[in-house]
């Protein structure tokens, strides 16, 4: 199985060794993206639905780079530093996926990198 990095600038650089999402044939696995800036690095201001919506931006340009849209993502994880945070990130994910909506888990974590409020991530398939 061969696999091919995909990269853009229209999201924000890896902020470590991994790769932005990386793809196979059939595949494309998203590495989870935080409410950054990309033209800055810096979490944009207004909370975590401001946040969520800048990491589902993010994502889509990932995707975009990929030649991929919301459409073709089959399974997201939603990762959140405080799980009331819940209904205020839902609304916001609603806005950018497509019916029938992928596959979700939503998980509670002690902590995100930057001190992020969200973190999202994806895999998408290849029509």
């Amino acid at each position: 199985m061969s696999r091919t990095a995909v990269s853009t600038a229209l999201a924000p650089a890896a902020i470590g060794p991994y790769s932005q999402a990386i793809g196979t044939r059939e595949l494309v696995f998203c590495s989870g993206q935080l409410g950054l800036d990309p033209a800055t690095g810096a979490l944009v201001d207004g909370g975590v639905a401001a946040q969520a919506e800048r990491a589902l931006l993010n994502l889509r340009a990932v995707l975009d780079a990929a030649g991929l849209s919301f459409g073709n993502v089959v399974k997201t994880t939603v990762f959140l530093a405080d799980m009331a945070d819940f209904a205020a990130v839902n609304l916001v994910y609603g806005r950018f996926v497509t019916d029938p909506p992928p596959a979700r888990s939503t998980v509670g974590v002690a902590a995100l990198p930057k001190g992020g409020l969200v973190e999202i991530e994806a895999i998408a398939r290849r029509a």
